[in-house]
């Protein structure tokens, strides 16, 4: 009995798996064949240009970014003409007048030859160009009024005639609003063109392009990437990160980008890192020398004075507001000056004035006659000395004088002024021997 409801039980859980097993190969079999149907499908889209033909400009020798010049006589548009005529006008500054009229003959040659007019207004002062009925290039007016804007900007015209060129773009970049200290603005200003314009050369050699400095712009000609880069380092000197820091990983670049090897690698490992450090900055000579002042004094064991105690000391808190100062008009009706008339008010000024000047003078006058005075009589040592040790001997007699050492005193003066007498004799050429005979 045991043997068969055992195998009753088990016979249901072996059906089942044959069931789970059954459907784990129907499901491989469908994904065997959505493989087949996929791979299929890929052969089918590989094979979609199984008999395309093989087109002219179907060829590894053809540039494809290379922008062809427009010729007049080959390119022509679909009219034949432009529909409306376009214009362009801009401003240029007072001492550009002069150098502006003495080039616009050649500007107006050069625009004539792409079909293009202008016009210089001295009145208004403004440069305008056109378009005009034999105008074929429909891009050569924002050539044309890239050519007005640079002239304005102080670019010599035979520069500035190089944007007539297809290959040549420019790019003026306005740097007079990124700084708002004016001195600061002229020193980054003056960092960018570098000493004796080292830097700046040192741009235009990186960035192949011509790069110019006038006022608040910079103009920029030369090539898509190069102005890209150009404007970078600019902008980046407004924001006080020094251009040699750009230029130097601008170098490391150009000799990378000649090795083909590292033309698909990553160059962040050859590039260098510039991290800002945020340098303290030296403080004022009077700050120094009162921080000095209060070491010395703390080391002495004195009270700072000045600054240094004003620094400090630590006022007390109060909740309340101070006192309101008096203002002019309190002060006038205190003094009760409010009161009196324009004339009357200038009379008291003018008196006071009047005494000021007088206090002030007399104050002059005083310090000038004291230079005249004698100085007070100084007493030696020596002299006091003696009198400290004869005081004791004199105390009884110190209103009466010695007599005799006052006549021995002044005898002795006599004679020696009666020696001194000098004879004219002696100031004579033969003088000098009888200064001997009166010795002997």
């Amino acid at each position: 009995m045991t043997t068969k409801g055992h195998s009753e039980s088990i016979a249901p859980a072996i059906f089942r798996l044959f069931k789970v097993a059954h459907t784990i190969k129907k499901s491989l079999i469908a994904m065997s064949s959505d493989n087949e149907d996929q791979s299929q499908q890929a052969q089918a889209k590989k094979n979609h240009n199984k008999y395309r033909r093989d087109k002219p400009w179907d060829n590894a020798d053809i540039d494809h970014w290379k922008i062809d010049a427009w010729d007049g006589e080959k390119d022509s548009l679909p009219g034949g003409s432009l529909m409306e005529e376009s214009s362009f006008a801009t401003l240029f500054p007072k001492y550009r007048e002069r150098y502006l009229r003495e080039v616009w003959p050649v500007v107006t040659r050069a625009l004539d030859k792409v079909k293009i007019g202008c016009e210089l207004n001295l009145i208004e002062g403004s440069m305008t160009v056109m378009t005009t009925r034999k105008t074929s290039d429909p891009y050569i007016i924002l050539k044309a009024r890239d050519l007005i804007k640079l002239l304005a900007r102080s670019i010599p015209v035979a520069q500035a005639l190089k944007i007539l060129n297809d290959e040549v773009n420019c790019d003026i970049i306005k740097i007079g609003g990124l700084v708002r200290n004016k001195d600061r603005f002229v020193k980054r200003r003056q960092r960018l063109i570098g000493p004796d314009g080292a830097t700046l050369k040192a741009l235009e050699l990186l960035t192949s392009c011509y790069i110019l400095v006038q006022g608040n712009t910079v103009s920029v000609m030369g090539t898509h990437k190069g102005i890209k880069q150009a404007r970078q380092v600019i902008l980046d000197c407004m924001k006080n990160i020094h251009p040699v820091y750009n230029i130097k990983r601008m170098m490391i670049m150009k000799e990378l980008a000649k090795d083909p090897k590292l033309a698909e690698e990553d160059w962040s490992r050859f590039l260098p890192t510039f991290k800002k450090k945020n340098v303290q900055r030296r403080k004022p000579r009077q700050v120094q020398m009162e921080a000095e002042k209060a070491k010395a004094a703390a080391a002495d064991g004195d009270a700072p004075s000045g600054a240094a105690a004003k620094k400090n000391k630590k006022k007390t808190y109060t909740p309340f507001p101070p006192a309101q100062q008096p203002s002019r008009v309190d002060m006038q009706l205190d003094s009760g000056e409010y009161f009196l008339n324009e004339r009357a008010r200038k009379a008291k000024k003018l008196a006071e004035k009047r005494e000021r000047s007088q206090a002030k003078s007399r104050e002059r006058r005083d310090a000038r006659e004291r230079e005249f005075e004698a100085p007070p009589p100084s007493i030696s040592k020596k002299s006091k000395n003696k009198d400290e040790t004869s005081g004791d001997s004199n105390k009884g007699g110190a209103d009466q004088l010695d007599v005799e050492k006052l006549k021995s005193k002044f005898s002795k003066v006599g004679k020696r002024k009666s020696s001194d007498k000098a004879d004219v004799s002696d100031f004579m050429a033969g003088g000098s021997t009888s200064k001997k005979q009166r010795r002997t």
